[in-house]
């Protein structure tokens, strides 16, 4: 029932209380049904656990599960409903179905081998980080609460996040956008989109804003007059020709200037009253 020595030595450690190396169905039914929720927790994440399969997880009501740095190429995740945190960053995924997974409200399968995820189901999610794959396109148009989007280092060419009005961190940088609205995203207080193909950013209706990273983006003018609660910005942009900012601001209780911003000798500061 668990191919994967390594899985079956790590469920050993929490239910062979007869030290007599079987786990029985008697064992796992009495877990599943007396420990309490937030205590249905695997955390079998380290290279030094070397998991290669997940195969017999289905026969266990987790709710957590941490298994990350390990070399799963693929998790069967279908019976297990009950999940709400999913924690499998660095393995070796090249798909991952999430499909009946409703529950979940945390997902971290970042530094994986992912061409594509649907998390359309996952309409709970508050916290997604998916950086470090392969992904061309990422729908989270469902997931309404999400308040935690990390998809940085991708080959993403668009993003619509018109329906996660609860973004409070955006982080998606390292991907191919030429464009990212974030007109509907008033709740946003951090936003790092570096190292695009972004011509124009605007953020007026982002002034909940306090850090704003955006080098290495071919802008030519950028408007910050309505951000002022940034305090923590960089956008040193060689063809950045013109910043716009509100008169009077400071960043860190220090008065703005080229040198506190960190931005381009040949960018112009113009003070918005």
């Amino acid at each position: 029932l668990i191919p994967d020595k390594n899985f079956r030595n790590f469920l050993l450690g929490i239910f062979d209380k007869k030290n007599d190396e079987c786990i029985s169905f008697y064992e796992v039914e009495i877990w599943n049904n007396s420990v309490a929720t937030e205590n249905r927790v695997f955390n079998c994440n380290g290279y030094g656990y070397g998991i290669h399969s997940l195969e017999g997880i289905e026969y266990f009501a987790v709710t957590r599960l941490y298994c990350n740095m390990n070399y799963l190429n693929t998790i069967n995740l279908s019976k297990n409903t009950a999940l709400t945190y999913l924690d499998c960053w660095r393995n070796e995924l090249t798909s991952l179905d999430l499909s009946k997974n409703i529950a979940l409200t945390y997902l971290d399968c970042r530094e994986n081998q992912l061409t594509s995820l649907d998390v359309s189901n996952c309409t709970a999610l508050t916290f997604l980080a998916c950086s470090d794959n392969k992904l061309t396109s990422i729908d989270v148009s469902n997931c309404t609460a999400l308040t935690n989007l990390h998809c940085w280092g991708n080959q993403l060419t668009t993003l619509d996040l018109s329906k996660n009005t609860a973004l409070t961190k955006l982080y998606c940088g390292g991907n191919q956008l030429t464009t990212l609205d974030l007109s509907k995203n008033t709740a946003l207080k951090e936003l790092n989109c570096f190292g695009n193909q972004l011509t124009s950013l605007d953020v007026s209706k982002n002034t909940a804003l306090t850090e704003l990273r955006c080098d290495d983006n071919p802008l030519i003018s950028l408007d910050l007059s309505n951000n002022t609660c940034l305090s923590n910005l960089y956008c040193n942009i060689p063809s950045l020709k013109t910043l716009y900012l509100k008169k009077g601001r400071s960043i860190n209780g220090i008065t703005y200037n080229r040198s506190t911003l960190r931005i381009n000798d040949n960018t112009e500061i113009v003070f918005v009253d």
